[in-house]
């Protein structure tokens, strides 16, 4: 659950800490007194978007913290993204947004907004203002259902998604080919020129290099020869001038003295390992140098065999590896123009294959979306009734359509609503009201909220559109959801007010030079004057206060026969 929300320089709010606790947590305050802003400062320290407009006149930054006690199940979510709660199950968000740039860290470690995203995903469920208007949206319908069907629902529409990737890459493979009879005969015409011209040259991997090799050798042979020469000369024996022939001579005065002194014999021994190598290396050089012999036809051959590796490198690709390459690939193409009609059979039948597969898992979907949309339907109708619809009729209506198989099945599926005796179920859209909508909205989550991991529900004016008698209502249910979950719920209603486990007031305060947003929590007689507030405006009088303690009393007693 949220422990506690910090907010720093973020529009009205120059420094408040609110720590919340288990239950129904209730925000009530002045309208304009800056309630939204503390949903919204949740909202960006989980990654939303976050204006720079919203610092502070006059402060450097804005800062929102949060902090979460995170369950063993939410623990062990956050491990598989990397993120590792504190021992003691604590687990801390923090937002800091300059005018430049916006930093997010989670437990000190610094991270993008898409991963905060993430992270709220399995920390907190937030009903926006608007929220419940994605009702009015089938799209959204499906996905309440699927999401109440649970795993077995997930499982089954991983398997269509790929099923139907495959089926689309098939028909696409099919949709290539099915040019006509002359543009495939032209094709194959030229690959098969392709594929014979690139045959016929017997290439051998690696062969470029090595001939480009010997031709830059043949071509420069002249000035190889000379330079070879020259250094055979300078290093050889019996010339009278090689560095060999000097050598020897070396060799033979220290041989005449090396037995006068023993130091001059190791001399001696280096001296004959340099004599070795260098006659070595010279008859290396004079091998080196028959070989460089090349006749006319020698280099004519070679010239003409690198000219023809470079015509085809130049039609096909970088390198002989490459060539070769295309030269497979244009074998297959071509087999398959070759045997098109055969070929289009069995990607034909391959296609039918895939469409009967997908047919029974979109099928076994449509089963599970059937059983589940009975059971999601008459528990959401019974939280209608607990909600004030007292005339309410109630049907999700899966409608499988076998010729429309999409990547998640083949089910239209369409929340039903008939709100007053004898009439017919409608869509959604077309009856549901802004209050009915939101109340259908909390039916929802009061109804799905034991399949959730998610501790903490946040509903900002869940209460639009509705007074009086629904309003209880209303407050009833909140408070229900508020026995296994934390709610934290902004409100204008006293009915809602009053069942509040832990109550804040968010007001506005002016002087001469700033005006500012405080959050404090009440209790007991500040408590009374809220709701005494709420129920009659500005003039607190007895008679409200009175008001508001029949009101906070009856919803002790309503939670007391609740947890009964």
């Amino acid at each position: 659950m949220l422990l506690s929300l910090h907010v720093k320089n973020l529009a009205l709010i120059d420094e408040e800490e609110v720590s919340f606790g288990e239950g129904l947590n209730i925000l009530t305050g002045e309208t304009g007194a800056g309630k939204s802003i503390v949903i919204g400062s949740v909202n960006m320290a989980l990654g939303a978007k976050a204006d720079k407009e919203l610092i502070r006149t006059g402060a450097e930054y804005a800062l929102v913290e949060l902090v979460f006690q995170v369950n063993e199940e939410q623990g062990r979510k956050l491990k598989e993204l990397d993120f590792f709660p504190e021992e003691d199950g604590t687990f801390i968000i923090q937002r800091k947004i300059m005018p430049s740039r916006s930093v997010c860290k989670v437990c000190g470690e610094t991270v993008g907004t898409k991963q905060l995203k993430e992270i709220a995903e399995i920390l907190i469920d937030i009903h926006g203002q608007h929220e419940h208007q994605t009702l009015l949206q089938k799209k959204k319908h499906k996905e309440i259902l699927d999401d109440f069907a649970g795993q077995k629902a997930f499982d089954l529409k991983s398997e269509i998604r790929e099923r139907y990737k495959e089926l689309v890459s098939l028909q696409k493979e099919l949709e290539e080919m099915s040019g006509d009879e002359t543009a495939r005969e032209k094709e194959a015409a030229l690959l098969g020129f392709e594929v014979k011209e690139i045959e016929e040259a017997n290439l051998l991997p690696g062969e470029d290099e090595e001939l480009e090799q010997l031709y830059r050798k043949m071509i420069n042979s002249r000035k190889i020869k000379e330079s070879v020469a020259d250094a055979y000369r300078m290093t050889g024996y019996g010339l009278g001038e090689g560095a060999g022939e000097y050598l020897g001579r070396a060799l033979r005065e220290l041989k005449n003295v090396s037995s006068l002194d023993e130091d001059l014999a190791d001399l001696e021994t280096q001296l004959q390992d340099i004599d070795n190598l260098l006659n070595d290396f010279n008859r290396a050089i004079s091998g080196y140098m028959e070989e460089l012999e090349f006749d006319g036809e020698d280099f004519a051959r070679t010239e003409e065999r690198l000219n023809l590796v470079n015509h085809l490198k130049s039609k096909y690709g970088n390198n002989i590896e490459e060539v070769l390459a295309y030269k497979a690939r244009g074998e297959e193409r071509l087999n398959l123009l070759e045997n098109y009609e055969v070929y289009r059979m069995e990607i034909t039948q391959r296609i039918e294959s895939m469409k009967e597969i997908l047919q029974k898992h979109c099928g076994r979907l449509s089963d599970v979306r059937k059983k589940g949309a009975k059971e999601l339907g008459k528990l959401l109708k019974k939280a209608l009734l607990d909600l004030n619809f007292e005339e309410v009729n109630f049907e999700i209506q899966v409608r499988p359509c076998p010729e429309a198989v999409a990547s998640d099945g083949y089910d239209d599926v369409e929340f039903m609503i008939s709100t007053n005796k004898g009439e017919k179920l409608k869509p959604l859209n077309q009856v549901a009201s802004g209050g009915e909508l939101s109340r259908i909205m909390l039916a929802l989550k009061t109804v799905t909220a034991g399949q959730e991991d998610k501790d903490t529900f946040i509903f900002d004016e869940i209460d639009t559109g509705i007074s009086g008698k629904t309003a209880w209502k209303v407050s009833c249910k909140l408070a229900l959801l508020g026995g296994s979950r934390q709610v934290i719920c902004i409100t204008h209603l006293p009915q809602i007010a009053a069942m509040a486990d832990h109550h804040f007031i968010i007001e506005k305060n002016s002087t001469d030079e700033s005006t500012s947003t405080s959050i404090t929590q009440i209790e007991g007689d500040e408590t009374l004057h809220e709701l005494a507030r709420m129920l009659g405006g500005d003039m607190i009088t007895q008679s409200a206060i009175a008001n508001a303690k029949e009101l906070k009393d009856m919803a002790a007693n309503t939670k007391q026969y609740q947890i009964n």
